[in-house]
């Protein structure tokens, strides 16, 4: 029987369209024709956008409800605000955890989005509750319940929807493999939307009409996001479920020390890896320790991909480690770039003062803009210069970063003590209520750099951290990736508390007087640069080592 060059064409081209290690939404393996790729990223970016406007709508005027009708004062707001924030950035270690060893990630996003938006209807309720009086103890439980299930919602939505949106890229073919790296950046351009249409639209709401219709509108909005990501259903591609890669890395480091120093031997301990990496033919000569669980004597055997996998989770820890300076960094434009501002001239005409908090404005209008030129001038060049498919390696956009939010926080302290010399020329030292004769402009550059290093660092770590881990556990890398930015304002806060206690302690103003024209932010700016410099230096060092997936080895620059 005789078979034309024509059948085992498009039979060979059947094969090249299965996407390796992914089903569509009927449990067939998923072709690269007819699922995935931009026709599902854009569901993805949609519904993220709108979760990011509903999260920033209750976030970004909490401060003013909690000090407003729930009555509380301006440093219990601060701390309960604080402890909220950093709990919704830790949760996602928990979501990724049963999305990944139980539910799934798509079955996660959906229970998510119904507790997100039964903690939304939640506070609402609360709000219109309020405003028939003053709220008692048990009306305050009810709003922080509420308020705390939204962080839990949260928590197990945001890690499992960028990785679910990441996963429409097949790392196999080279042209989506390029693409994916520009999902990201879209994906941060939809997250850095949101927030500014919240920001925009709702606090007016929230401050002038009601409380209750400025909650309820990001309950719509989650409502929205929800929609918009089961209207792709069809269209995903969706992981093979495999085995849980949290509990063989936890096998990995249980078993090595039982075998400490016995020579691990390799017969019988090779396997293949239900994943979309094939395991290694050799175990690499990092992290020797590890090396140990491939002894089977003890018939608890551990592959060499899942001692490989462990190896490459434990390479990550220095890189998570050396971002953190960074991420102290990103708590600041909130809180003293703001109150930076509250003492200059921030008049834009004889009857319009620009609010100190809405400069933060900017940085979200430099993002927008940002992402488009980056997208369509900057990478094509890059793509040229270096030959990398994603323009800049991922190390190298988060070094750019870290250098970008040095120099915003370097010049964050030059205007500040030009703001200090100023007051003390026109004798307002004593008047912390003055305005300072010192435009506002001033400090637009610091805000505009600090705009770019969030494309560079935030997108770059985004992008590694769904990238180095096993392709079960990319959950798990997005949610390490904002437990930075948790510990990063946990840090900053213990950093400010401390400088706090030893700068005030004789008596003296302390670098965070109330009076802030008697204070020395500009001094704690210039720490602030000197660790960002330290962070990147070790960030420099770790990188340069960063073994990568395969044999192929990232440099920094």
């Amino acid at each position: 029987m005789s078979v034309s060059p024509n059948s085992i064409l498009t039979h060979h081209n059947a094969q090249n369209d299965v996407v390796y290690g992914m089903a569509d939404y009927s449990g067939r393996p998923a072709r690269r024709s007819q699922s995935g790729f931009w026709r599902s990223a854009c569901y993805i970016i949609g519904a993220g956008a709108a979760e990011r406007f509903a999260y920033y709508g209750v976030a970004s005027n909490l401060i003013s409800y909690l000090t407003g009708p729930l009555g509380q004062s301006t440093a219990a707001a601060a701390a309960s605000i604080n402890l909220w924030s950093g709990a919704g950035l830790l949760l996602p270690l928990l979501g990724a955890f049963v999305a990944e060893s139980y539910l799934g990630r798509y079955p996660t996003v959906v229970l998510s989005s119904l507790i997100y938006i039964l903690a939304l209807g939640l506070l609402t309720t609360s709000a219109f509750l309020e405003c028939q009086g003053s709220p008692d103890e048990l009306d305050v439980v009810f709003f922080f319940v509420s308020l705390y299930l939204m962080a839990l919602g949260q928590g197990a939505y945001k890690p499992c929807i960028t990785a679910i949106g990441a996963d429409q890229f097949d790392e196999q073919d080279p042209h989506e493999l390029r693409s994916r790296s520009s999902f990201f950046n879209w994906c941060y351009f939809g997250a850095s939307a949101g927030p500014l249409a919240a920001l925009i639209a709702l606090n007016y709401i929230q401050d002038n009409i009601s409380w209750g219709i400025g909650f309820g509108i990001p309950c719509i909005s989650q409502l929205m996001a929800l929609l918009i990501f089961l209207l792709g259903r069809k269209s995903y591609r969706y992981t093979i479920k495999t085995n849980h890669k949290y509990c063989a890395d936890f096998r990995v480091s249980q078993v090595a020390p039982i075998n400490w120093g016995t020579n691990p031997s390799t017969t019988n301990a090779y396997s293949d890896v239900e994943d979309q990496n094939p395991a290694p033919d050799h175990h690499s000569p990092e992290f020797k320790s590890f090396n140990e669980a491939l002894l089977a004597k003890y018939e608890q055997v551990g592959i060499v991909g899942e001692v490989e996998e462990a190896k490459g989770m434990v390479n990550l820890i220095p890189l998570w480690a050396t971002s953190l300076a960074f991420a102290i960094a990103v708590a600041q434009p909130s809180t003293l770039f703001t109150k930076q501002g509250i003492t200059m001239d921030r008049s834009i005409s004889a009857n319009l003062d620009v609010p100190a908090a809405s400069l933060q404005y900017i940085i979200g209008l430099t993002i927008i803009l940002l992402i488009p030129i980056y997208e369509r001038a900057f990478l094509p060049l890059a793509r040229t210069i270096t030959g990398t498919p994603s323009g800049l390696t991922e190390l190298q956009r988060i070094g750019t970063g870290m250098l970008l939010s040095t120099l915003s926080l370097v010049a964050a302290a030059l205007v500040e003590q030009r703001r200090l010399k100023t007051a003390l020329d026109y004798g307002l030292a004593d008047l912390p209520g003055a305005t300072v004769p010192m435009s506002f402009w001033w400090l637009i550059p610091q805000y505009i750099m600090y705009g770019f290093a969030e494309v560079f660092t935030l997108i770059g770590l985004q992008e590694m951290f769904y990238d180095r881990v096993p392709c079960s556990m990319k959950s798990v890398g997005l949610s390490i990736y904002l437990s930075i930015l948790g510990m990063g304002q946990i840090l900053s806060s213990l950093l400010i508390c401390m400088i706090e206690e030893i700068t005030s302690t004789s008596g003296e103003n302390g670098w965070f007087s109330d009076n802030t024209n008697r204070a020395h932010l500009d001094y704690f700016y210039w720490l602030l640069a000197g660790l960002n410099a330290l962070g990147f230096l070790a960030f420099f060092y770790f990188a340069k080592s960063f073994d990568t997936k395969g044999s192929r080895r990232l440099n920094l620059f």
